[in-house]
């Protein structure tokens, strides 16, 4: 049994210590701390009578690091159980189901993540999943866990969650994006079953953020990351930060601070030992002694140094490099407790000539993204995060993301720092300023959010206010000094929409949807949305709508390229999401992304596209579809995005054009679009061929199909291969194509699916193409075998895709 064991990281921390840490700025301590026991997100002075335990409060959850999980040994160290398998869920609340003894058999059975309900991908309303469930998990403890401490580690559960086990109450916490834990100790039962209960309230309460007035997006229901089981010592490692140093000296060095949670005195000297890996290469090691403890309700920081190495890899854009600090504590050569986290060699900062990265000034070109999914809203897990993080730097050459607006999975965040895109990672929030309560719990998510990410090298700029909102001093001098207390690394920002606003961080963020843009009135500059809600476009717009929608998001990087003082820009935004009724376009979309919300790419991620090196792609992506009068006179200007140096344009085989960037409307721009009237040569119609040069030779051909005809249908699945765990996910691409598999955008068929083997389809069957694509996605269920989905396209037959389903190890408990 115990082969399953996980050793993972964690970053366990009071609720309590986030809200010391805000009391201590701006108040003075005895009024604060009557305010932060109103304030944490659950009833402490309940949980404290009930299960006198010396944490009084929800605390953070660990952060994890994928694909770092190892066999812990039967009796030393930290035992922790992932338990996403299992669950029992009813979408309403059932008299008496908090208790053991309660008969669930009628409740559903599902998998964590997990949806409250699952929904169309458009033209929904929003009060559909805004209800209060309750899910239930049976688990039994192994023998070692006597003597230790036991927690319930919940990455995110939206929106506030009642805990409980074997029917007592620990308490609620309120907050959908960021982690929780509850101590589940006092009240397990070691050698019989244990039930955890949890009402999940997914309604939007106005006391928690980013709730109170309108938000212009929706945040869905249900325990939608995962959760796990960690047992613990009674002294263990709580958190881990690494803190580079010198990294751009010959011998850089790193501090590693080591936090221990004493929930019991320690009456023995304690050693620490650290290692500082590459691979299976120890670099260097570093050793500090512990000295004895009372107990203590706060995690206790001890710093190890390791300096003067040499032979280190820096972490940039190209060149991800990552190294892992490795962590045991020791009691005389027994292992007491081991922990580790993923770090990188960087220095990064804003400055009053834009950003530096290890010295190196790149110019931010991003987009903001939104985590929420078609059909299931947040409820994705690590392989559908994953690809959004490889869309956005593969697909789209950004570099340079926005977790817009809340702290997002960390199977993205891991993503981000294996394929070298920055994060600008930002608390939740939208434009409304809540009562002192509500700003307690916005001050708490700081802290929440910044231990739990603040290893990743791949962020470089912590949000500290809600995005859009009024100025209010005293709050935001708040958020922003806890930020510079837990994380001194790192610079800080705030997302405002008017230049006049207070300017308390170290970076001026800035939403501008205005053209051109006002110019920098700050050293450190960084415009953070633009385009987006001014100029909505789906797939099945009118052409000339497509192509402008191209043009605005280049000429706003055309500006940004003209003033070194821009640090950049992040477009609004990545992909289409859902939305309230009193936002987007009446089908509760908001359709301002440069991919559907399927990710399929419209015109303008063609554009984001063109901006990589050729050494990388060589990138051709036309701003147009090949019609002659699709125009409101006839098709006139073809828009063509490259990072070629000379385009030739053939209609019917024969050449009718030649063009070089357009330097003259887009000067600052590294790789400008070109801008070529074709309008005289289309009488002689036929297909259109488009070849790119570089330095005189051929680099990459292109044509589109002047027939106007549905020539191919296509699946194009993201994986081939998932894990029978229940929840592992692909997402599958349907396309129509003309016969040079160009996507035809007014191709709407209805496709009929056919799904065979142990897996469920996510989405609609049939599902009816939007601009000639759309996508599912295939979840494994928990037995291993081989799918076969079929999909009949009612004039172009039928496709067929084979997915592995590979067994995956049960879960433990």
């Amino acid at each position: 049994m115990l082969s399953q064991v996980f050793v993972r990281p964690s970053a366990v921390f009071q609720c309590q210590e986030c809200q010391e840490e805000s009391s201590k700025i701006g108040r003075k301590a005895g009024k604060m701390r009557g305010a932060k026991e109103d304030l944490t997100a659950m009833d402490r002075r309940h949980f404290v009578k009930t299960t006198s335990a010396v944490l009084a409060g929800t605390t953070l959850a660990p952060g994890l690091l994928t694909g770092n999980s190892v066999p812990a040994a039967p009796a030393e160290g930290r035992m922790v159980f992932p338990i996403n398998r299992n669950w029992r869920y009813n979408r309403a609340f059932v008299e008496g189901a908090h208790g053991r003894e309660f008969d669930d058999s009628r409740f559903d059975h599902v998998v964590i993540p997990h949806t409250n309900v699952r929904l169309p991908w458009h033209s929904f309303d929003d009060k559909q999943y805004e209800f209060v469930s309750i899910y239930r998990r049976r688990f039994r403890l192994p023998p070692e866990a006597r003597g230790k401490r036991i927690f319930v580690d919940f990455e995110g559960v939206m929106t506030a969650s009642t805990v409980w086990i074997n029917g007592v109450r620990l308490g609620e916490y309120k907050g959908g994006y960021t982690p929780f834990s509850f101590d589940l100790t006092p009240h397990i039962d070691l050698g019989g079953e244990n039930v955890l209960a949890v009402d999940v309230d997914s309604t939007e309460r106005p006391d928690i953020p980013p709730f109170g007035h309108q938000i212009d997006y929706l945040t869905f229901g249900g325990i939608y990351r995962e959760v796990w089981l960690r047992i613990v010592p009674t002294t263990f490692i709580e958190n881990i930060l690494a803190k580079p140093k010198a990294v751009l000296s010959e011998h850089p060095a790193i501090d590693l601070d080591c936090f221990l949670q004493h929930m019991e005195a320690s009456r023995e000297t304690l050693t620490l030992e650290a290692e500082l890996r590459e691979g299976d290469r120890v670099v260097a090691k570093a050793t500090e002694r512990v000295p004895t403890s009372e107990a203590r309700s706060d995690a206790v920081a001890h710093t190890m140094h390791f300096d003067g190495l040499s032979g280190i890899k820096l972490w940039d854009l190209e060149h991800p490099n990552l190294y892992s600090a490795q962590v045991r504590l020791l009691r005389g050569s027994e292992l007491v407790d081991q922990d580790r986290r993923t770090v990188g060699f960087r220095e990064a900062q804003f400055t009053d000539h834009g950003f530096e990265l290890n010295g190196k000034v790149i110019k931010l070109r991003g987009l903001d993204r939104h985590q929420t999914f078609p059909f299931v809203g947040q409820a994705m897990p690590g392989r559908a995060q994953r690809s959004d993080a490889r869309i956005l730097r593969k697909n789209l050459k950004c570099n340079i993301v926005r977790t817009s607006h809340y702290p997002q999975s960390r199977h993205f965040l891991d993503a981000c720092d294996e394929m070298g895109l920055l994060v600008l990672e930002e608390i939740p929030g939208w434009q409304h300023i809540g009562d002192e309560a509500w700003k307690q719990i916005s001050i708490d998510n700081v802290g929440r959010m910044i231990r739990r990410d603040w290893n990743h090298p791949s962020i470089i700029l912590w949000g500290v206010r809600i995005n859009e909102s009024r100025d209010d001093h005293d709050f935001y001098t708040r958020t922003n000094a806890s930020a510079h207390r837990l994380d001194p690394t790192r610079q800080t920002g705030g997302i405002r929409y008017f230049q006049s606003s207070e300017f308390l961080e170290d970076v001026f963020t800035m939403n501008d949807f205005g053209f051109p843009l006002k110019p920098p009135n700050h050293p450190r500059y960084l415009n953070t949305e633009f385009v987006g809600h001014t100029y909505p476009t789906k797939t099945i717009d009118q052409v000339e709508r497509l192509t402008e929608h191209t043009m605005r998001h280049a000429r706003i990087h055309d500006q940004l390229a003209s003033d070194a003082q821009y640090a950049g820009g992040i477009g609004w935004c990545a992909f289409d999401y859902n939305t309230h009724g009193d936002f987007g376009s009446g089908d509760r979309i908001c359709y301002h992304g440069v991919t559907d919300i399927f990710r399929e790419p419209k015109l303008a991620a063609g554009f984001y596209k063109s901006q990589c090196d050729p050494s990388d792609e060589v990138v051709l992506e036309p701003a147009f579809h090949w019609a002659r009068g699709d125009e409101s006179i006839g098709f006139t200007r073809a828009v063509v995005c490259s990072n070629c140096d000379h385009l030739k344009f053939y209609i019917a085989g024969k050449l009718v054009a030649e063009a070089d960037p357009n330097k003259t409307e887009f000067a600052h721009l590294r790789y400008s679009p070109f801008v070529v009237d074709l309008g005289p040569a289309v009488g002689n119609w036929g297909d259109l061929r488009m070849e790119g040069y570089l330095d005189g030779k051929q680099a990459i051909v292109k044509t589109l199909s002047g027939r106007g005809v549905d020539q191919k249908f296509r699946l194009l699945p993201d994986d081939t291969r998932l894990n029978a765990d229940g929840a592992d996910s692909t997402r599958v691409v349907l396309r129509v194509t003309d016969e040079f598999d160009a996507i035809r955008p007014f191709a709407n068929d209805a496709i009929k699916l056919d799904l065979q083997g142990p897996a469920e389809i996510i989405g609609d069957n049939p599902f009816a193409l939007i601009g000639g694509t759309g996508a599912i996605w295939i979840r494994a269920k928990e037995q291993p075998g081989t799918v076969r989905l079929t999909a009949t396209h009612p004039q172009l037959g039928t496709q067929q895709l084979r997915i592995e389903i590979a067994a995956s190890s049960p879960e433990v408990l």
